[in-house]
């Protein structure tokens, strides 16, 4: 491996290797500079490759294509890029679907691939059936039918729903084995598209005494959550699309309400009313879920907001550096609080920190992609990334949470993942090495219930 110390193309920023986030913007820097930092072997490789590309054509440039399709879906060389489901066995369509975002790239989720939370299975909606019920505390009450809305002023957005409960393995007294998105996928970032709440609110007229808004879905599990009225005013809307397409099934098709910045189980999917209230519901989802203990004794209820949080996913658990030399640390950060401010990256178990450049724009509740070139030296190691928001909120490490919000958490997860490399290469999730692990196994509920 050439020996990079010497090398004035680069400059390190942090320990073991970390360098200068514009790297790769630099004028000058050629891809024949990292090329260099190879070994021998791959060197030879790359040889032997332009030799055959030179020589002979492959297969699928000497006769034509398939045809075209009226859907466009995935190649079939990339049928591992794919959902994972975690079923509740002892509740018919309840489950899990974990986004695979250490397979993607970017900051948009496909819609196929967006993550998926169920509690009843999946309602087949006819449109042409569906309406929308909003009474209570208003002064009028209205029924909207899907080609009402589709009439009024639509808004989009670009912005992340994530679970409350995502990442709750992390509260686990052993780390996750799970690939990152399969532990912490149920995350996903989507363009939606709508009309604002506030509009249809308004042509109803909220009496004084509106203080909350009730939504319900029209799944069999009959969900129903409660917001408050200043949120459903605020940025609140009903979505109809998704990426520029109709909302799919599993995403609440027909319509949708999002509610950006706040945990996923508010974003009612399949909605069919809006009761307009002076009070909470206090529904399951509202009591005995999304409520947590706290060391003081006191309970956490209606937490609402998702706070900063980042996650490295490249590279990440179970994936393989063949050989030591130049990689790019890449991966997602995200705040219901507005803007990402920056993330940082140590790649020596948190004795030195380096500032990631953040991928443009970085929007307002939204995922945000950071990137950082890293040299390698081949040495077992454990790389971090820390985030920050614009309220000047930083990503705290597991034993800060643990210390703040006790042992017996499951919700709002948000603590910065370690990943370990060792000599082979080889990624896995690890804990600090200094934290007391007193957490047991049976902390946490994980049944999804």
């Amino acid at each position: 491996m050439t020996d990079t110390k010497h090398n004035k193309e680069f400059e390190y920023v942090a320990g073991n290797g970390l360098l200068d986030r514009r790297l790769f913007l630099k004028r000058g820097i050629q891809f024949g500079t990292i090329t260099a930092l190879a070994s021998t072997v791959t060197q030879l490789l790359q040889a032997e490759t332009e030799t055959a590309f030179n020589s002979a054509r492959p297969p699928w440039m000497t006769q034509p294509g398939k045809p075209f399709s009226l859907y466009g879906k995935p190649s079939e060389f990339e049928d591992d890029v794919v959902r994972f489901p975690t079923q509740n066995e002892s509740v018919l369509g309840n489950g899990v679907s974990w986004s695979p975002l250490h397979l993607m790239e970017g900051t948009i989720t496909p819609n196929g691939l967006h993550f998926e939370r169920h509690h009843n299975g999946i309602p087949q909606i006819d449109p042409a059936k569906h309406k929308l019920l909003i009474h209570g505390m208003v002064k009028q009450d209205l029924f909207f039918r899907m080609e009402d809305l589709y009439r009024y002023p639509m808004q989009s957005k670009i912005c992340f729903i994530e679970c409350g409960g995502n990442s709750n393995a992390g509260w686990n007294s052993s780390p996750s084995r799970s690939e990152a998105g399969y532990f912490n996928g149920m995350a996903s970032n989507s363009e939606w598209t709508g009309v604002p709440l506030k509009v249809l609110l308004a042509e109803a007229g909220l009496k004084s005494s509106a203080k909350w808004l009730i939504a319900e879905g029209a799944d069999a599990f009959n969900m129903q959550m409660s917001i408050p009225i200043e949120k459903a005013m605020d940025d609140a809307f009903l979505a109809i699309y998704q990426n520029g397409e109709k909302i799919r099934p599993e995403q609440g098709y027909p319509l949708r309400l999002i509610v950006p910045g706040w945990e996923g189980v508010l974003n009612v999917k399949w909605l069919r009313r809006l009761m307009i209230t002076d009070r909470p519901v206090m529904a399951r989802n509202e009591t005995s879920r999304y409520t947590e203990l706290q060391p003081d004794g006191k309970a956490r209820q209606f937490t609402f907001f998702i706070e900063a949080k980042s996650l490295i996913t490249s590279p990440s658990a179970n994936m393989l550096l063949k050989q030591p030399g130049l990689y790019q640390i890449t991966g997602l950060a995200w705040s219901g609080r507005g803007k990402i401010k920056k993330v940082d990256i140590s790649a020596d178990d948190g004795k030195t920190w380096a500032e990631a450049e953040l991928q443009q724009p970085v929007l307002d509740r939204a995922f945000t992609r950071f990137r950082l070139p890293w040299q390698w030296n081949g040495k077992k190691t454990v790389i971090k990334s820390r985030a920050m928001d614009e309220t000047g909120y930083v990503q705290p490490e597991r034993t800060e949470l643990i210390k703040k919000r006790g042992k017996h958490g499951f919700y709002h997860y948000n603590a910065i993942t370690n990943w370990q490399i060792d000599e082979d290469g080889y990624v896995s999730h690890v804990y600090d090495k200094n934290e007391n692990q007193t957490l047991s196994d049976n902390s946490i509920d994980s049944s999804w219930d």
